[in-house]
């Protein structure tokens, strides 16, 4: 079967937590022996390595905030053709020309759009003849409604509510043409399903993204510091938590605690507490966690499931979250401990330093992800071959 990945940024190893679920999804295909071609930017700065079955359409700015004049034509642009300011950031005659020449070229069986309201100009090219499969990954809409609960200032309000109401309508319109629409959360599917009508709830499907750990398990290294963190801080829910951490949890634990910080955007973090030793960028995020004694997940907004939980799964450690961090993931293994508040967060983080590592429960936990892995693959098989 021949299949047509269309996505907004190429995964790379420098990429978000959104990357990182969109190589799951590439791999699995592949891994069922499905010919793939991927389509999507390069991460400005960031090279691609040639590949016969990856695309690039050029280098593009991904955060905003590193992307500098860009976001005024984006946003113009946005203005212009009345699309999502985070659509219109990506929109260009070359990524539209370079799909309707691949189309031209050869013929798919199926095209998978990925982050639908972002790319939802694509869908003029794309006509009906082709089976279309919508990869949310997450829902647009609802991550600029929870924002904008969050700020005061009445320009950005405005530019959310615009957002929501035109990232809604391209979400919900793509759900009703596609032949499926993936997501990674019950949540994102029971609103897909109220989109699509309950006659049609066989078109949405459910995946439990699995780690993203070549290689599951810890190293036998003695931890090197207590408390560890690692993720994209670039991505605003991910540094929203950050900042909870050290403005709720981290004034109950005593400064005799080191605490590691791993992961692009926390810079500010630098110099501001005596046991805090903030790295940047890691390369191998598995070494980093195995250095821990235990891994802190202090989520409290987003979408979408947190890639970073099922790697601190993936690696055997203990691990101390909130509930939000454990989204789209159901009965976690006894690794992993859930704290309701900050209190009890820091709480269960000191019990975990003090204690000794069980490995019997670094197994189990080894295990779970490894199954989690292996029911991926043949959960996106069963959604594919339904168009055999």
């Amino acid at each position: 079967m021949n299949i047509l990945y269309l996505t907004t940024c190429l995964p790379s190893k420098k990429g978000t937590g959104g990357d990182i679920a969109s190589e799951h999804f590439i791999n699995a295909l592949k891994c069922n022996q499905y010919r793939v071609l991927v389509v999507g930017y390069q991460r400005k700065g960031v090279p691609c390595e040639p590949k016969l079955d990856i695309l690039s359409v050029g280098e593009r700015y991904i955060e905003t905030k590193e992307a500098k004049l860009y976001p005024v034509i984006w946003g113009l642009n946005s203005l212009i053709k009345n699309l999502p300011y985070s659509s219109a950031k990506y929109y260009s005659q070359t990524y539209l020309k370079k799909v309707n020449n691949i189309l031209n070229d050869e013929n798919y069986d199926i095209i998978i759009l990925e982050h639908s309201s972002q790319l939802v100009w694509l869908k003029s090219i794309i006509s009906e003849r082709y089976k279309l499969i919508i990869n949310a990954q997450n829902i647009e809409n609802e991550v600029y409604l929870e924002r904008i609960e969050y700020t005061k200032n009445s320009l950005l309000r405005w530019i959310y509510q615009r957002e929501i109401k035109l990232a809604k309508k391209a979400e919900d319109e793509l759900a009703r043409i596609a032949k499926q629409t993936w997501t990674l959360t019950q949540h994102d599917a029971e609103y897909f399903i109220k989109v699509v009508g309950i006659e049609n709830q066989g078109k949405i499907k459910r995946f439990d993204l699995p780690s993203s750990l070549e290689n599951l398990g810890s190293s036998l290294r003695k931890p090197s510091f207590d408390i560890g963190m690692i993720g994209s801080w670039t991505w605003k829910p991910n540094r929203d938590g950050l900042k909870w951490f050290f403005q709720w949890v981290y004034p109950h634990l005593p400064d005799t605690l080191s605490i590691h910080i791993a992961g692009r955007g926390a810079e500010w973090l630098q110099g501001l507490y005596p046991n805090v030793n903030y790295r940047g960028f890691v390369p191998d995020a598995r070494d980093f966690m195995a250095e821990a004694k235990v891994i802190a997940i202090p989520g409290i907004r987003g979408a979408g499931v947190q890639i970073k939980t099922l790697d601190a799964v993936g690696v055997g450690l203990p691990i101390v979250a909130t509930p939000f961090a454990l989204r789209g993931i159901s009965n976690p293994p006894a690794t992993v401990q859930v704290a309701e508040d900050p209190e009890q967060f820091a709480q269960c983080l000191m019990s975990v330093v003090s204690s000794p590592l069980i490995q019997d429960g670094q197994e189990q936990a080894v295990n779970w992800a490894e199954q989690r892995r292996v029911q991926f693959i043949s959960d996106v098989a069963a959604a594919v071959d339904e168009f055999r």
